[in-house]
């Protein structure tokens, strides 16, 4: 998998190596590592940093912001940390300050000791269910409570990684005797870890046990209360106990359950409604916590020693977030039986997290599709949205890595682990869930015998220096980079050209059509998907007609560098619900006012050639998900205007003013429902020019929205300008974060 990585993105890595020596202060991790933000709680984070300013020495807290969203992980540490839209990171590497307003504060008290048997996944499950619905979007969280003397710091990582499914800025953990025995196990100097102490005690940053702070709002979570949990089938906030997971799997989708469940034979066993199509232990959320990894291969022991085996149908991998977990999971023995069960090391990344599970076994695939069977994936990652995971696979559960092994063994998520067998042992007695899973105490003993500072030093040691391939790739030299007009993984893109030294005054937006009428919870996995590219769709076709095979698609996530590719790609989900598609699920829409049910990309084209503004219109939590930067630029280069929602995940719609993009919101109470828009009128929006930070502008709507035509009713529709403050009104009146940024640079 490394060879054929290399092999497919040599040109990125090439641009990567040339940035490396053209630009000061920027360093690669090169690739094989493992993913950015376990690398930098493992390695890189020093939790208080010392720089000589005027000839002093000063310390102050290390920070980190990256276009991630997942990058709150290092918050666990005790290092402030965030994502931001690579827009806003963009215009910061160009020497741009990042601004940000004043967040609420909520704080997250726990209590108690989570009980035996359960895990950390567990845990940011029910963290991640009561918060999302507190609401949390745009508040910072920071954990408190005598309860946090029982949470290790990989499990407090583990909570602060998925404060985006939860829709908090970052979740932050205070420092105390258990970050400091965290940086002794993985490495840290003796010196760094005496300065870190010194300076929290100082500052009045170290948490002392039986004093509470004060926050705005406090969420309080008993660890005692905690149950093995899952979430799905298709949102992370979504929490299923153990014993409720088929019985929600089918209550989900009631319209398959019982009679109706459809079945296929694969290899001679039958194959049903809520089999088990991947089984992946992936994701930095998971595998940066040694204790569910090690429970993981306990548990795969115990299954083989009792010659137990997955089914046919189940694709299972393993894909740790870096090397240290391989290590001790080889020191422990647990690689080989974890290996035996299927759970072979893929690489070192977020692959399967992220849609780049790569292809079911093809009569696998064939059967899902001839039989259309239901079928789910079980995943120990953070994000479980429609389409995101596979395109064969309608449900998907977020699980921790021993339940993943568990649930490949049942081979179907209808499986009650709690009471059903888990499957049948070489002599074909039944074996239980109780059977294999580890003790805590054993769990423990394996993870301080396994896991010390020397194997993460030694893992460490030549972050930077990379492999061989890395080493031997052909560097572009210059202070400008060469673009090639001929590839099709990299071009300038077209919203950095002829951009004008002044910005022009903002046009009314006029007889604008809808391009999609979405719902609730669309995420930016719906927007700009990152997984496999269809032949059939736009983006698809763009790559054959310029002679790229199938073969060599890559991902989008792999063209990120390709402006038509991903302009193409934009709202190419597969999972996709446009109220304007004519009831068909999939990236289509209704161009008007022909009726005409085309691709996304091909019906923006369309309104292109007319010069047609267009606008979107969506429900709550629009723009959910992955920081994905994409979701915005896209968005942009189909001519998108401005888009209109109930409300609005943080960093997307920070992007959507990076990117030019006009974030208006649907009055409290109010919907398209409500106002009865179906998405077939025109719509205005006037003086744009004059609109101020959270005030109010009229959209006016002509049309019945019964027909296609322009005539029929016209009314007012009254919205919240959702520019929250004077930094991104100007943001806006630019044009957007780059043409502001490279009119600054011109005039220095």
């Amino acid at each position: 998998n490394g060879a054929r990585e290399y092999e497919r993105n040599a040109e990125r890595y090439q641009l990567l190596r040339w940035a490396q020596g053209a630009f000061d202060r920027f360093r690669v991790v090169p690739p094989g590592a493992g993913i950015v933000h376990q690398v930098n709680l493992e390695s890189l984070a020093t939790v208080v940093r010392v720089e000589e300013i005027d000839g002093t020495p000063l310390a102050f807290p290390d920070t980190c912001v990256g276009t991630d969203s997942h990058t709150t992980m290092i918050s666990g540490l005790g290092v402030l940390g965030f994502g931001v839209g690579g827009i806003e990171a963009e215009a910061v590497l160009l020497g741009e300050p990042l601004f940000s307003p004043l967040p609420k504060i909520v704080g997250l008290k726990l209590t108690g000791k989570l009980p035996a048997g359960t895990t950390a996944t567990d845990l940011v499950l029910t963290v991640t269910e009561r918060l999302r619905a507190h609401g949390v979007v745009g508040a910072y969280v920071e954990a408190f409570g005598d309860g946090l003397a029982t949470v290790s710091l990989a499990d407090r990582a583990t909570i602060a990684n998925m404060s985006p499914e939860f829709g908090a800025t970052t979740t932050l953990f205070p420092i105390d005797q258990i970050t400091l025995d965290y940086l002794r196990v993985t490495g840290r100097e003796n010196a760094q870890i005496e300065l870190v102490e010194t300076y929290a005690k100082a500052q009045g940053l170290w948490r002392n046990s039986g004093c509470d702070p004060l926050y705005d709002e406090v969420v309080e979570i008993s660890l005692n209360e905690i149950v093995p949990s899952l979430a799905g089938p298709k949102r992370p906030q979504d929490r299923v106990a153990l014993p409720e997971l088929g019985a929600g799997f089918e209550r989900t989708y009631a319209d398959r359950a019982g009679s109706k469940a459809h079945s296929a034979t694969v290899g001679g066993v039958t194959m049903r409604d809520g089999a088990v199509a991947i089984a992946a232990i992936t994701s930095c959320t998971n595998t940066s916590n040694p204790s569910v990894m090690i429970a993981s291969g306990l548990l795969a022991r115990n299954a083989v020693a009792r010659g137990m085996s997955v089914p046919p149908w189940v694709k299972t991998s393993l894909a740790p977030g870096s090397r240290v977990v391989t290590a001790y999971l080889e020191r422990a023995g647990l690689l080989e039986p974890l290996a035996a069960l299927g759970f072979n090391v893929a690489g070192y990344g977020c692959t399967t997290c992220i849609g780049n599970s790569g292809p079911l076994e093809s009569e696998i695939a064939a059967t899902v599709e001839r039989e259309d069977l239901l079928v789910a994936a079980v995943l120990s990652g953070n994000r479980n949205f429609e389409g995101r995971i596979h395109p064969a696979v309608r449900a998907a559960y977020l699980a921790s890595p021993p339940l993943v092994v568990a649930l490949a063994l049942a081979g179907n998520v209808m499986t009650n682990l709690d009471v059903d067998p888990i499957g049948n042992d070489r002599n074909d007695a039944p074996v239980y869930l109780r059977d294999l899973w580890p003790s805590d105490a054993e769990i423990a003993a394996a993870v301080a015998k396994a896991a010390d500072a020397s194997l993460y030093r030694s893992s460490y040691a030549n972050l930077f220096a990379g492999d061989a391939r890395w080493q031997g790739l052909s560097v572009p030299i210059g202070r400008t980079y060469a673009w090639d007009p001929a590839s099709t993984y990299i071009a300038r893109p077209a919203f950095t050209e002829k951009i004008p030294a002044t910005a022009a005054p903002i046009t009314d937006v006029r007889d604008a059509r809808a391009l999609l009428l979405l719902g609730d919870s669309v995420t930016t996995d719906h927007i700009s998907p990152a997984g496999s590219i269809r032949a059939d769709s736009p983006a698809g076709r763009w790559m054959i007609e310029r002679g790229v095979s199938v073969g060599d698609f890559n991902s989008y996530g792999a063209r990120r560098g390709h402006d038509q590719v991903m302009m193409r790609g934009t709202f190419a989900n597969i999972r996709l619900r446009n109220g304007l598609a004519g009831g068909k699920e999939g990236p289509v829409t209704s161009h008007l006012p022909s009726g005409e049910l085309l691709a996304v990309a091909d019906a923006a084209a369309r309104y292109g050639e007319t010069a047609t503004p267009l606008v979107i219109i969506a429900g709550k939590e629009y723009g959910s998900g992955s920081s994905r930067d994409w979701a915005a630029k896209g968005t942009q280069m189909l001519g998108v205007r401005a888009v209109i929602a109930e409300s609005y995940e943080r960093i997307h719609r920070s992007n959507l003013i990076g990117m030019g993009i006009l974030p208006l919101q649907f009055l409290p109470g109010e919907s398209a429902t409500s106002h009865n828009l179906t998405g077939r009128e025109r719509f205005t929006l006037q003086r744009l020019a004059a609109v101020n930070p959270r005030g109010r502008i009229q959209l006016q709507v002509e049309g019945s929205g019964a027909g296609d035509t322009a005539t029929g009713e016209r009314r007012n529709i009254e919205l919240i300008v959702r520019l929250d403050g004077p930094i991104e009104l100007e943001t806006y009146r630019q044009g957007g974060i780059m043409p502001a940024v490279l009119r600054r640079m011109a005039k220095q």
